[in-house]
């Protein structure tokens, strides 16, 4: 039996009468007494409380760090302003992507990156084999990681920690008593991924708790959260037989950068296939796996994640599709237990991000 960890968390989250399952090695809250879809719904209108100190978090510094950023993703990070943000991916010789990740300017010469903590140990190794002399890793272990999503975390900061984070924008970072708060999340809310030390986590998190617009959710709601935004899952929507391009996230490619590894693999090619949205018109659930068929009931493609979404009160999923059917609109199948049910290619988000604007904190 393989042994699991546990975050500094885990004890709080036993005390709140949390269902636990094994994810990406750990322990972790899958949902609490409420349940997922009051737990979702909650995300979408208070303040949701999510335990994600299973992440790795890491220091690259150094002199030649942007350069170095510059070759491991397809991003420009050179004119990037202190404290700014990037959502990003790691491309490997074939063009395909280890990770998807965030990575965050702290100084010239500092960034904090924020990696998934089912790729943590391939993705440290994986840096540390293409390091330069003047560059180097720095683990932050002993921090845990809490995420406060919804329309009501600016708030929250402010009433329960005395925080005013007004003029922070999406995607910008500051530090504050010995917190490292980011104004970001994998929910479309507003919302802070908060750095903590580990021996802090458990009072901030009482803290927090203590609010009543705040309540705590489980990886079962933060899956059906991102699902809605259309945001991939490492492992299942992306992995790394697939490029930033086929996974509808050639926005992160900064132009000009054409020196990242796997570039020859990725830049000028013609798509084959993409990632889409699925929306399903007639009754049922489809799952990741699910094959996708056109009319003439050929499959062009498949399921890489799918589920009920409590806003929209239908199934709804990503996956990929022959490039010629990638048009939201195109009218599809997808087969679930044999049967063919009613479904189009949808524009991602499904529902519009309801995150802060970043222009009061510009780079």
């Amino acid at each position: 039996m393989t042994a699991t960890f546990k975050t500094a968390l885990f004890d709080s989250h036993i005390a709140a009468g949390a269902k636990i399952g094994p994810f990406a090695g750990y322990d972790m809250p899958l949902y609490y007494k409420e349940g997922v879809l009051k737990e979702h719904e909650w995300v979408r209108s208070s303040a949701g409380l999510f335990d994600v100190s299973h992440m790795g978090q890491i220091y690259l510094e150094g002199a030649g760090v942007v350069p170095f950023l510059e070759k491991i993703t397809p991003s420009n990070f050179a004119k990037a302003g202190t404290g700014v943000a990037k959502y990003t991916v790691m491309t490997n010789e074939s063009g395909g992507i280890v990770d998807d990740l965030i990575i965050t300017r702290v100084n010239d010469e500092k960034f904090l990156s924020v990696i998934n903590a089912g790729c943590k140990e391939k993705d440290i190794a994986w840096i540390i084999d293409h390091l330069p002399a003047d560059v180097k890793l720095v683990r932050l272990d002993d921090r845990a990681l809490i995420a406060l999503q919804g329309p009501k975390a600016e708030q929250v900061l402010r009433e329960v920690l005395k925080i005013d984070a007004s003029g922070l924008g999406y995607m910008r970072m500051m530090f504050i008593d010995g917190l490292i708060i980011s104004r970001l999340g994998y929910t479309g809310e507003d919302g802070f991924e908060i750095s903590v030390p580990e021996d802090r986590a458990s009072d901030l998190w009482v803290k927090l708790l203590a609010s009543q617009l705040v309540k705590p959710v489980g990886l079962a709601a933060r899956d059906s959260l991102r699902l809605e935004m259309g945001y991939p899952l490492y492992g299942h929507d992306i992995n790394d037989e697939t490029t930033p391009l086929e996974a509808d996230l050639g926005w992160v490619m900064g132009k000009g950068n054409e020196g990242f590894i796997g570039a020859g693999n990725v830049l000028g090619k013609t798509l084959k296939r993409k990632r889409v949205g699925v929306k399903l018109t007639d009754k049922g659930i489809a799952r990741e796996g699910a094959e996708i068929r056109n009319d003439k009931n050929k499959v062009i493609g498949a399921l890489t994640s799918g589920g009920h979404s409590p806003t929209l009160k239908s199934s709804i999923g990503m996956g990929y599709v022959d490039a010629a059917y990638a048009n939201p609109g195109t009218k599809i199948f997808v087969t679930v237990r044999g049967n063919n049910i009613g479904a189009e290619i949808a524009a991602l988000p499904f529902i519009p991000a309801r995150t802060k604007s970043s222009k009061k904190a510009a780079a």
